[in-house]
């Protein structure tokens, strides 16, 4: 499925750049610059991804003598799109080139690339490199996973306007992790080594768009054997490998003075521009002092003090296909872990924080969907440019289709002051209703379809969505992926209305899901606990279910700088929660200040609060040994009111940047009296383009 979205984008490039003169008799007559005059020098940077295969061998011997054994393995997985795991990899290149006279173009660019993240299912990397299946020496297996890789190349080519052909050589290497294991035991020895070799290739790369290039590339890799000692196990293995990888890359061209002969009307948009490119990179450290914890459980937040940080940058592509349809896709690539692996608070302190972590940085593609906009009438309003937007105009009446890859919270349960855990508050229960237990994977985004209807001052909304595999409590090892087979599903329906009170804009939305598949009952779990006489297993209980809930959403401008918010929600909480987390019953509400006031305009002042519950049956459970999606301390003898008030300051350090320093204190996290409170302190960096 991830090759067919990376095809489709490639073919919605394709078609953008099937340029044509149709038309031009209306126009004003204006030759195109001369192809031999594109300029190929400057400098450039970018971002690609690829698709990597190749072979291993290694042989190992004990170190105290002995035959030794030996072997190969494949280093290839096929994409899989619903555990977005597989042999893909993305990363980031920049470089110089230099053209000569005769259009001979030399240049030198280096690059980085990570691989996806471990499989959710089978626990094994699979990305860029590693074998799936390991290799057996007697009772042990071994495993190479590639962690980080990347080259440093020289280029030459031949430029006959504006496509440049190419061929590359030099210097590669990788970061990798090498594993032993006991089959019998599980037990397991690792290494982490860096490798040297050497890369070559060829490539094809051309003008898109002013700025913009788009290249194809092929690169063969080889690395040497070296040898890595295991002392507990007594094993010395000597291993090498070479891998064949196929990439599509985006370039920036900081020294582009011309509009390349690429950039033109198209078939499909007469004179309009059909391609739109942004960025962002955020990185989240949070920390928090000790705190009284007399006891602790497998989902708790541990009672000491901690430090965690979080990384992601992203690339959102865009391009017009047909009138009113466009298509985008964001690559992201994500590093860091959330407190205790994103467990112990029930309204999680960093909505940057996944329920995965993984201390090095690994590839994901969070959106690919298709966008069809059907103008019915009424009023021309502006649309301002933005990460998955293109600039322009639409009519007030309008119907909306999205259908692909993107996040259930990009359409459903939007709020102007409380939605965005990059530039406003963080808590995951301020940036969505707690109660709304939308379908998602563990990075929070989905397949599925959404309509939208925007009639007068009125709006309704629909959509189907995937949910997981299984929910993701009890520590399900497989609730982090999407089912295939989609018979876990979450119907969505929202309506909104937008008013003007006392002449300043406001919404208020009302917003249902429906969940329906494979889920537990709390109070069967509680009963099976009680005959076992073993802490309480929502994995052993499921069955095919239904849980729905329904929330309010109210945003209010009081006035040009100043806001309100208010949600409210409720979800059955006999049944588990499917994917977002362990809330039955949520309020929250607080305010947004802008700085025009202090002559700061673009800066935020943000303070709110939320108030979380559960149901008398979830809180049984939790109080007989059960573990929910992120919570669960082993009992819960004295129940509380999880209560989290959140403040933030975002600084705008220029167009492009801002900081932010924010403060939650957290009452009873986990539910929990007797633990607590909690004081969480962060500082966030982020910037877009």
């Amino acid at each position: 499925m991830i090759s067919l979205l990376c095809g489709g984008a490639s073919v919605a490039l394709s078609l953008a750049l099937l340029a044509t003169d149709a038309g031009a008799a209306d126009l004003p007559v204006k030759a195109p610059p001369a192809a031999t005059d594109y300029d190929w020098t400057g400098f450039y940077v970018g971002g690609h991804i690829g698709l990597a295969t190749g072979s291993e061998g290694w042989s190992m011997a004990s170190t105290g003598g002995g035959t030794p054994v030996s072997g190969s393995f494949g280093l290839y997985h096929s994409p899989n799109a619903f555990k977005e795991s597989g042999s893909w990899f993305e990363g980031v290149q920049g470089g110089y080139n230099w053209m000569l006279r005769n259009r001979v173009v030399l240049g030198v660019e280096g690059d980085g690339s990570f691989p996806t993240f471990p499989d959710p299912i089978t626990g094994m990397t699979i990305g860029g490199i590693s074998n799936l299946t390991s290799p057996t020496f007697g009772t042990g297996s071994f495993s190479e996973n590639v962690l980080a890789s990347g080259t440093f190349r020289g280029r030459i080519g031949y430029a006959p306007g504006h496509w440049l052909f190419y061929a590359t050589g030099g210097l590669a290497w990788t970061y990798n992790q090498q594993t032993l294991m006991q089959n019998a035991t599980g037990n397991t020895e690792d290494r982490l080594l860096y490798r040297f070799g050497w890369a070559a290739g060829v490539g094809v790369e051309t003008a898109l768009a002013p700025h913009w290039t788009i290249r194809g590339e092929y690169l063969w890799t080889d690395f040497p054997s070296v040898n890595e000692s295991f002392p507990v196990f007594g094993q010395r293995v000597s291993s090498g490998f070479s891998l064949n990888q196929f990439r599509m890359a985006l370039n920036y061209r900081f020294d582009d003075p011309s509009t390349p002969v690429a950039f033109a009307p198209s078939h499909f948009m007469q004179n309009a521009d059909i391609f739109s490119v942004h960025g962002q990179a955020t990185y989240v450290q949070q920390g928090h002092p000790a705190f009284p914890s007399p006891y602790e459980g497998a989902n708790s937040l541990s009672g000491g003090g901690a430090s965690k940080e979080t990384f992601d940058t992203t690339l959102s592509v865009g391009v017009k296909l047909w009138k009113g349809a466009e298509f985008w896709a964001n690559p992201e690539i994500d590093q860091g872990f959330g407190f205790n692996d994103s467990h112990g608070v029930a309204g999680f302190t960093s909505a940057e924080a996944y329920k995965l972590g993984s201390s090095t940085p690994y590839a994901r593609l969070q959106r690919a969907f298709l966008r069809q906009t059907i103008n019915l009438g009424g009023d021309t309003e502006k649309v301002d440019d933005d990460f998955t937007q293109f600039k322009g105009t639409r009519s007030t009446d309008r119907l909306v289709l999205t259908v692909g890859l993107f996040g259930v919270n990009d359409i459903f349960d939007t709020n102007r002051y409380a939605n965005n855990a990059k530039s406003d508050f963080l808590n995951w229960s301020l940036v969505n209703a707690g109660t709304f237990d939308y379908a998602a994977d563990g990075w929070g985004y989905n397949y599925g379809a959404a309509a939208e209807w925007y009639t007068g001052s009125w709006a309704f909304r629909g959509g189907v969505f995937d949910l997981s595999v299984t929910p993701t409590g009890g520590n399900s090892p497989i609730g982090v992926a999407l089912d295939p087979t989609f018979q876990q599903f979450s119907l969505l329906g929202e309506i909104e209305r937008r008013y003007d009170l006392w002449g300043q804009p406001g919404k208020i939305k009302i917003t249902g899901f429906l969940n329906r598949g494979n889920a537990g009952n709390f109070n069967d779990a509680v009963a099976l606990a009680q005959v076992t006489g073993l802490p309480a297993d929502i994995n052993a209980v499921r069955a095919y279910t239904s849980r729905p809930g329904v929330s309010l959403n109210v945003e209010q401008q009081i006035t040009a700088t100043l806001g309100v918010f208010l949600r409210a929600g409720w979800a059955d909480g006999d049944i588990e929660p499917w994917d977002f987390t362990d809330i039955d019953r949520t309020v929250s509400g607080g305010v947004s200040i802008s700085g025009k006031s202090w002559g700061r305009p673009d800066d935020t002042v943000g303070i709110a609060g939320v108030v979380n519950g559960i149901s008398n049956a979830h809180v049984a459970f939790l109080n007989a040994g059960g573990l929910g999606i992120l919570v669960g301390d082993g009992q819960l003898t004295n129940y509380g009111l999880e209560k989290i008030l959140e403040a933030y300051y975002s600084y705008a350090l220029n167009a492009s940047v801002k900081l932010s320093f924010d403060y939650q204190f957290i009452a009873n996290p986990g539910y929990n009296a007797d633990r607590g409170p909690v004081n969480v302190f962060t500082a966030r960096a982020h910037w877009q383009f």
